[in-house]
């Protein structure tokens, strides 16, 4: 068994190979174009002569500098597996080495991947990548328009402190018809060159706003024959399940429901010792899928009666109102997955995975 860790960055890439054992048997630093990777996968066949034994490559979880080099590995027929920074700390400080290094960092990516033995398994990019990119990318636009807004009420604000504005849906064309309105009302009685900014920025906030609901669209478009059972929960909508489909990547890479929990982080960490079991709120795991499951949460909350029932139930047997609201969303936890992996059998019998498998 020889175990590849590689740390990766966006000049270099850094390899450090060990045994079975966790011994240093080879070390390697290459660039980043395709043709530095197969001399990778050459240098690393001389530790498996004639195929002989096992060859895992590991990664560091940071994949817009490991893109290139996941395809790449994946298309020589490389098994490589994805080891969270976290975990990469712990090898770090058990290792008899000092200091931060890329070989030392590479040499904790493989120790890692040696230890845990049910890594996330890399994979080729798919429709689920896809609706990632489209979230994520959406996501940024709406930032970007939350700024513009900002200053908008700034300047806004100079101009005529007695105008209001909306507090939620400044962005809204009735809302900037009206703003541009009061602009041209103000012309020849306030600064010219605030109503000039003020104006140009009516015109990206409007911008950004058509951009943002093509996205929406072309995501309710792609995201419903991917995930009807999912979409079918009360409280998951097109953009919720969107986010959860994208930052899942594959519901099929996890063993069961207590494993996506505890990377959902709605798994509750144990926290006791002695004869009284307690638990904490858990603070790891990937919060987009948290923030998404607690959305969801509380549209249930106030929408669906037998999510209205637990809680109730919760609160009677002394749960505050945040400890119940968790205890909900690790029961959605447990629907959502139950729900993609319905929608990806869904799809695997209709021929159209949606993701491609693993080499």
């Amino acid at each position: 068994m020889v175990v590849l860790g590689i740390d990766t960055h966006k000049r270099t890439h850094t390899v450090v190979a060990i045994d079975d054992r966790g011994r240093k048997i080879g070390e390697r630093t290459v660039g980043t174009t395709s043709t530095d990777h197969l001399e990778l996968v050459a240098w690393a066949d001389r530790f498996n002569p004639e195929g002989a034994g096992e060859q895992l490559w590991a990664v560091e979880d940071c994949r817009h500098l490991s893109r290139r080099l996941e395809r790449d590995l994946l298309a020589a027929g490389r098994r490589l597996v994805r080891v969270h920074p976290k975990l990469m700390a712990h090898a770090r400080d058990a290792a008899r080495s000092y200091g931060k290094s890329d070989p030392i960092d590479a040499l904790a990516v493989a120790r890692a991947a040696l230890r845990e033995p049910d890594l996330p398994t890399a994979r080729l990019d798919g429709p689920c990548r896809d609706v990632r990119l489209l979230v994520d990318h959406r996501d940024d636009l709406v930032a970007e328009r939350t700024r513009i807004i900002n200053r908008l009420r700034w300047h806004l604000h100079e101009l005529d402190p007695t105008l209001l504005l909306p507090s939620r849906t400044l962005h809204r064309s009735k809302n900037l018809q009206a703003i541009a309105g009061r602009l041209r009302e103000l012309e020849g009685r306030a600064n010219a060159v605030v109503i000039r900014l003020a104006r140009d920025l009516l015109r990206r906030c409007a911008n950004l706003s058509d951009d943002i609901t093509a996205l929406e669209k072309e995501l309710t478009a792609l995201i419903e024959p991917l995930a009807p059972t999912l979409l079918a929960i009360v409280g998951c909508a097109h953009l919720t399940a969107a986010k959860i489909l994208g930052e899942t990547a594959g519901v099929d890479r996890f063993r069961s429901k207590d494993t996506y929990a505890r990377y959902t982080g709605t798994a509750p960490l144990p926290v006791w010792t002695g004869n009284r079991e307690r638990h904490r709120l858990s603070r790891v795991g990937n919060r987009q899928l948290n923030v998404s499951l607690h959305r969801i949460a509380i549209t249930q909350a106030h929408h669906h009666q037998p999510a209205r029932n637990l809680l109730d139930r919760r609160r009677a047997t002394g749960d505050t109102k945040a400890e119940s609201i968790r205890a909900l969303k690790r029961r959605l936890s447990d629907v959502v997955y139950q729900a993609l992996r319905a929608d990806l059998h869904h799809l695997h019998a209709a021929g159209l995975p949606a993701l491609p498998k693993a080499i």
